[in-house]
Parts: structure tokens; sequence; C-alpha cells
């Protein structure tokens, strides 16, 4: 089975939903899709992986980029070890916590983040939209302390979209950029989502 996508022109996250339809289809087979940003080329990267395909570039020129996805049995599955993980997502929408003073909403979140490295099991990801994509990429007091709980296996995922609002995509200093289908994603098959 080979199957073509055109996902140019989509706004995010319709390039990942119409590539898993796609790959749900078949049992077995290729799938490419070409995309005309590198935020829905990770995105379909990592979906890829999610769902223990294979997944190369095959072409890429300035604007049009397409993807090879294998889904089948000669695909190699990767676990990873994640011992120290706890099923749980945090799902963080601002770079403070609390509503009031930002200065002591600001000192709220650094402290909420170095907390997290001291609390073991970890998470097993965290998730980062609208502000809270400046934890991950111009404040410095939290990126640290996430690159810890990162190289500890929790998956730290940014929205490309918001990073985007914020001019903040060259910025991302850990982590990778996701989209919204990737989010409700993890959220749903958590077994807690923590909002703050």
């Amino acid at each position: 089975m080979y199957i073509e996508i055109n996902a140019v022109g989509l706004a995010c996250p319709k390039p990942v939903i119409n590539t898993k339809k796609e790959l749900d289809k078949i049992e077995q087979g290729i799938v490419v899709v070409t995309v005309d940003n590198d935020i829905a080329k990770q995105n379909i990267l990592k979906l890829s992986n999610s769902l223990n395909c294979k997944a190369e570039i095959i072409k890429q020129e300035k604007d049009l980029i397409s993807i090879e996805i294998k889904k089948g049995e000669n695909v190699i599955i990767e676990e990873k070890k994640q011992d120290e993980l706890e099923d749980k997502c945090i799902f963080i929408s601002s770079d403070k916590i609390g509503n009031g003073n930002d200065e002591l909403g600001a000192v709220l979140m650094k402290g909420f983040i170095y907390t997290l490295t001291e609390s073991k099991p970890y998470p097993k990801s965290i998730l980062l939209v609208n502000s809270g994509v400046k934890l991950s990429t111009e404040n410095y007091d939290t990126v640290d302390n996430l690159k810890i709980l990162e190289e500890a296996g929790v998956e730290i995922l940014s929205c490309g979209t918001c990073l985007d609002y914020y001019g903040l995509k060259e910025s991302l200093k850990l982590g990778s950029v996701t989209n919204m289908y990737t989010i409700v994603d993890i959220m749903k098959n958590s077994l807690q989502t923590i909002s703050i």
C-alpha cells in the first residue's frame, strides 16, 4: 500500500491528524506526506515514532519537505527505559502560577519547576502551551531545571503554534516542538494530568 498526502498550507495540527488517519487505515505500507514548514516536519516525525513507524526525510527544499513513513513488519521498535517515570503529564499554560502579582507568579513557577526535580518519580511528560513556552526558551531560571528532568527521561514538549506566536521558535533550549493533536493524545493516554 502506498499513500501520498499533500499537507502543504495546512495549519497545525491538520498535517499530523491527516497523516495519522491514513496510517490507521493500513496494516503495512508506505505513507509519504509533504509539508511546508519545519514544525510540521518535526510533528510528523514524532507521530511516526510514537506509532512505531520508521520515518525519513526523502526530499527537503526551501518550502517543501517530503517524509516517507514505513509501517509494517520490518520496523524496529525501540523501547525507552523510563523506570523512574510515573504515567502522569503536567500541563503548564503560563510562565507564572496563579493570578495577581506577576513577579510573585514568576517566582512561584521557578520554585515549582525546581521542586519537580527534587520529587521522584518524575512525570512522564511536561506540556508547555501559551506563555508556558517561555519556560523552555527565554527563562533561564527554569531552563536549567527542565534540562535536569529531560536528561532523566521526561518528555518536554513546547507548543509550536505558541512558539511562533511569541517569536520564540529559534530560542527553544530543550525538549521538542509539538502540536495540539499530540498534546491531546498525551493527556488522554496519561493516568493523570496535572494542570498548572
